[in-house]
């Protein structure tokens, strides 16, 4: 499978950069990578709900989250809490003392009573405890420690473009793969000639050349010898698209999760409750009024004068 994010990728960065101060470009480059990652994954195992890809750890950056959603709409973000340094590498932007994790997590849409997501984490490190510095490093690695799948990934990311290529040996189709629910044919696993014959060639692929030539080209370029079977792009309305699922009522509802005395606090000292979304930068704010109508019950509200930016 091959992505690439263009415009919506643009236009994530347009809005974090609109809302606040740009993130380095280390970890734009990061949250391309992993949005590009997290829709291979999802298109790859159509999962009727939302596929969560997080690393986390002891960096300047604390966080970051690629979440996409069954139809490949998807959405990015991170928390950055320190200097990242110019061009770090994923140890330098989250394992710097050892502690930083991957976690990969599948959230039905319709969970059944008492039912969980199901979730895997690995460290950002090898077998033999060295630190990955690339995010498709830790995904190979975890596909193949976790769920047994021989995976070669090539991941690149700029203001421009988040692009991808995923080349994988698949025992079991669809959500079974992650959720590790599949039969298993650990025998062929590193040792499959066919999959070691494409993977080799997919490993040729550089940065630049992910980042700047089309599907055909690339493809032509790695498999020339190989007989393929291109299958309908996915595009538009129905392939990959930025989409944020933030809306006012959501943000109400934390703010009651908050607390009346909590908010109130908050309206006294600035006038008005200002949120903005981590993921698409849209600020939602909450004057008086609107306040006292979250803790009002519905038939006893006056009307607001909220504000939406």
């Amino acid at each position: 499978m091959l992505v690439r994010l263009t415009s919506d990728w643009q236009e994530v960065l347009r809005r974090r950069a609109a809302a606040s101060n740009p993130f380095p470009p280390p970890v734009r480059a990061l949250m391309g990578e992993m949005a590009a990652a997290g829709v291979l994954m999802q298109s790859n195992i159509n999962f009727a709900g939302a596929l969560i890809l997080q690393t986390h750890g002891d960096g300047p950056v604390k966080l970051a989250v690629a979440e996409v959603q069954p139809d490949l709409a998807f959405r990015v973000t991170a928390t950055v809490i320190g200097e990242v340094p110019e061009g770090a590498r994923l140890e330098a932007m989250l394992n710097v003392h050892g502690k930083g994790r991957c976690a990969i997590t599948l959230d039905p849409q319709d969970r059944r009573p008492g039912q969980q997501p199901y979730q895997g984490v690995v460290a950002l490190h090898g077998d033999r405890r060295e630190p990955l510095q690339e995010l498709s490093e830790v995904l190979e690695h975890y596909m193949l420690q976790s769920e047994q799948l021989d995976t070669r990934l090539i991941l690149a990311a700029d203001d421009n473009v988040a692009a991808g290529l995923l080349i994988q040996r698949l025992p079991v189709e669809g959500a079974g793969n992650l959720q590790g629910t599949g039969p298993r044919n650990e025998d062929d696993i590193g040792v499959n000639e066919a999959f070691n014959r494409i993977a080799h060639l997919a490993a040729t692929l550089t940065r630049e050349e992910l980042l700047t030539l089309d599907a055909d080209t690339i493809l032509r370029r790695l498999f020339w010898e190989e007989p393929l079977r291109r299958f309908p792009v996915q595009a538009g309305d129905h392939g990959p698209r930025f989409v944020c699922s933030c809306s006012r009522e959501r943000v109400g509802s934390m703010l009651i999760g908050l607390g009346r005395e909590e908010v109130d606090g908050i309206i006294a000292e600035q006038g008005r409750v200002e949120i903005a979304c981590e993921f698409c930068g849209l600020k939602y704010h909450f004057d008086p009024v609107d306040v006292g109508g979250l803790f009002v019950p519905q038939l006893n509200q006056a009307p607001g004068s909220s504000t939406l930016n």
